[in-house]
């Protein structure tokens, strides 16, 4: 099994301007590569770490621990860590994380369903102690949803073929594993495809992976969260790796950094104009340098984008 490697480590700590008496929230633990850098920089400060992963919390905390025991980690979705955080008491923080990839240890566990190498049951959920889970996505949903799930968060122009040929497939028996769904995949696209670049069976792996997880629903609710509770000169650092959650990153971040619009009220006079609580810290993304990805293959989609509140 592979080890894990945090992706854009250095930048993202850096983007968080860390205080040492802050109070930091890494949103998605993970192995804890991120995690044990923010831990490393605090004093008096204190970091929540927050993961639905049983097996990525049982191994990050003797990381953790080994650092200094002023973290504490919270067994959770992320949407959740507003409501979490005000239990014990915290209405704002200085920084907060967020790294959407998928960990290494989840699709190197082929047990975990997550990999379209190898052979498993279809599984895919982040939270193993949720019902809903690829075997029942693939077995259940209507034609309908599924076209739906593959063309808008896999964006494979097969994705009716495939859908079609699940549902047809699964009529003799079910489909109950990940080489059986990655074989029905396959039959449907034409050879030039199956000679491109990457697995061809990725993308919809990706959507089905995001919709077990309700990944994109969860990554608006837990960005609006952030956004209200940085405290004034507070970061919100996001690390995403494809088109769909940089997308609702960028326009979620400009809709409260950027003035709307360009037409004013002929009344209004500049000094007048209400400026925006939050800035852009890059207007540019920021990507993984070329030796990170010379390093670990799994960086190169990164980008990375971060926001800053000027004022409460």
């Amino acid at each position: 099994m592979e080890e894990h490697v945090s992706v854009l480590l250095n930048e993202a700590i850096d983007a968080l301007n860390i205080k040492k008496d802050g109070i930091y929230v890494d949103l998605t633990l993970g192995r804890g590569g991120h995690s044990s850098k923010i831990l490393e920089k605090l004093t008096t400060g204190k970091l929540y770490c927050f993961d639905q992963d049983k097996e990525a919390i049982e191994q990050s905390r003797p990381r953790l621990e080994k650092i200094s025991s002023n973290f504490e980690i919270i067994k959770s979705n992320f949407r959740n860590f507003k409501e979490e955080l005000e239990k014990r008491g915290i209405s704002k923080v200085d920084g907060i994380l967020m790294d959407l990839g998928v960990s290494s240890p989840q699709f190197d566990n082929e047990e975990r369903g997550f990999s379209y190498k190898g052979s498993a049951r279809l599984d895919m959920r982040m939270d193993q102690e949720q019902s809903l889970d690829a075997y029942e996505v693939i077995n259940n949903y209507s034609l309908n949803e599924l076209c739906r799930i593959f063309r808008e968060y896999g964006e494979d122009k097969y994705y009716y073929q495939i859908a079609r040929k699940i549902v047809q497939n699964r009529i003799d028996s079910p489909i109950e594993t990940t080489d059986e769904l990655v074989d029905i995949i396959k039959s449907c696209k034409p050879q030039k495809e199956l000679m491109k670049k990457g697995h061809p069976a990725k993308q919809i792996f990706q959507a089905i992976r995001i919709e077990v997880n309700d990944e994109l629903g969860a990554l608006k609710e837990a960005l609006q969260k952030a956004i209200d509770m940085i405290d004034k000169n507070g970061r919100i650092v996001v690390i995403s790796f494809h088109s769909l959650e940089d997308r609702i990153v960028k326009n979620m971040f400009n809709s409260v950094a950027k003035v709307q619009g360009d037409r004013l009220n002929l009344y209004t006079l500049p000094d007048e104009i209400e400026k925006p609580k939050y800035e852009l810290v890059n207007n540019k993304i920021i990507v993984p340098s070329e030796k990170e990805m010379e390093v670990n293959s799994r960086s190169k989609s990164a980008k990375m984008r971060i926001l800053t509140r000027t004022r409460l």
